[in-house]
């Protein structure tokens, strides 16, 4: 399909500037419209009289992939393409030495960019909403869980200036300081003074709250006994006032652990009636959460990666050469999807322990001299290379065929 006519969009808070050039390159029409339903029908308007139709649809430049704009703008089969604010600012000293900039300026640029080099760009990808609703709360599950762990830090840092009975007595547990338990005593018992004055009925209740129902008394009687060990103590004046703190640090971990439970069942709910689930799921170590987090930065737009070395790039578990003259380095990728190689990683670590293939891959590439990072790296690029074929061939993961070649197979017969 031949395309006469182009569109950039520089975006702001309160208005966009809009610019319609057509093939040699002329401006056609420029805009000012406002960021409101008013204004996103005033450029379907302007698009719409310059010869855009669901067939044959006017391609859009804008430097951002979210927001109610694109949203609108994503409605059909119109491409839209996300220009990295970096690259914009390269094409604009192909117009001008002078370093001038504005609003109208760069939507010209970004239309241009479209007209000259559309080619070299690629449009967002035509993920379903079902996966767009997914890539949000898996995104939003991921960053309260960041969050969580940076308030667990905040207090881990602070229990180490005072209270050291609470780091003794909770630290050793599984989730330490973010189990429900520590916090409900954190809150009733904000300084090591308080704490030692706690009596097992009120140990026990606390417990309670906090959602325990087996062995409290055996529990509360090890707290007991831990907040009435012999510690070092700061004065009294600064322990109640190191108390007010980390009580306020409490309340908010308490919000933020309630953040991460909610997000994670809501992310459940919606990877579950994904159609790509059950494929995600069959492979080791994906659960629910990261499977949802894979799904999120990969989509459902099969038509998205051209193949699996595109994928592999894209997720930043294959190596890139830089060579230039008589120099040469292969390493591993800085530009890549930062989120999708976090949760590749924690997938590779967690396959060692579920499959015998993955175990023996990593330590042949251990045996081989990478690093435990540069093995795991590797690992997960052979996983995604896989994933890629069983999405685009609707097959499960299969552990006789994914690990068939080479020396990871004898390795692999004899774990």
């Amino acid at each position: 399909m031949d395309v006469t006519v182009f569109c950039g969009i520089d975006w702001a808070e309160g208005h966009h500037d809009v610019a319609l050039v057509d093939e040699a390159g002329t401006l056609l029409a420029k805009r000012r419209i406002s960021d409101d339903a008013d204004g996103y029908r005033l450029l379907l308007d302007l698009l719409a009289e310059y010869g855009d139709t669901s067939e044959a649809p006017i391609p859009v430049a804008i430097e951002t992939s979210r927001g109610l704009l694109v949203a609108v703008l994503r409605i059909g089969k119109r491409p839209i393409y996300a220009i990295n604010p970096l690259a914009a600012a390269r094409y604009r000293d192909r117009h001008g030495v002078s370093r001038k900039k504005s609003d109208p300026g760069d939507a010209l640029v970004l239309a241009n960019i479209l007209r000259t080099d559309m080619h070299a760009h690629r449009p967002l990808p035509a993920d379903t909403d079902q996966a767009r609703a997914i890539a949000v709360l898996a995104r939003a599950q991921q960053d309260a869980v960041w969050n969580r762990q940076q308030l667990v830090n905040q207090v881990r840092s602070l229990l180490r200036e005072y209270y050291p009975a609470a780091l003794d007595a909770f630290l050793g547990k599984q989730y330490g300081l973010a189990r429900a338990e520590a916090r409900a005593v954190l809150a009733a018992a904000p300084t090591p003074a308080r704490a030692a004055r706690l009596s097992l009925p009120q140990l026990r209740a606390a417990l309670r709250r906090a959602g325990r129902q087996r062995g409290i008394d055996a529990e509360a009687e090890r707290l007991h006994e831990a907040f009435r060990g012999d510690h070092a103590r700061q004065p009294t004046a600064v322990e109640d006032a190191m108390g007010h703190q980390l009580a306020a640090l409490v309340r908010q971990l308490d919000a933020a652990c309630l953040a991460a439970d909610g997000l994670a069942e809501a992310v459940e709910a919606h990877f579950r009636q994904h159609p790509d689930a059950e494929i995600l799921l069959s492979f080791p170590g994906l659960g629910v959460q990261l499977g949802a987090r894979v799904l999120a930065e990969i989509g459902d737009d099969r038509a998205r990666f051209a193949d699996a070395r595109a994928l592999k790039a894209y997720s930043g578990s294959a190596p890139v050469t830089r060579a230039s003259g008589k120099k040469r380095h292969v390493g591993r990728r800085h530009i890549k999807n930062n989120r999708l190689i976090d949760a590749g990683f924690l997938w590779a670590f967690s396959a060692l322990r579920a499959s015998p293939g993955a175990k023996a891959h990593y330590k042949r590439r251990r045996e081989r001299g990478d690093w435990h990072a540069g093995a795991q790296r590797h690992l997960f690029n052979r996983m995604i290379g896989q994933l890629y074929h069983c999405l685009q061939s609707r097959q499960l993961f299969d552990e006789q065929h994914a690990f068939t070649s080479g020396p990871s197979a004898a390795l692999a017969a004899t774990a």
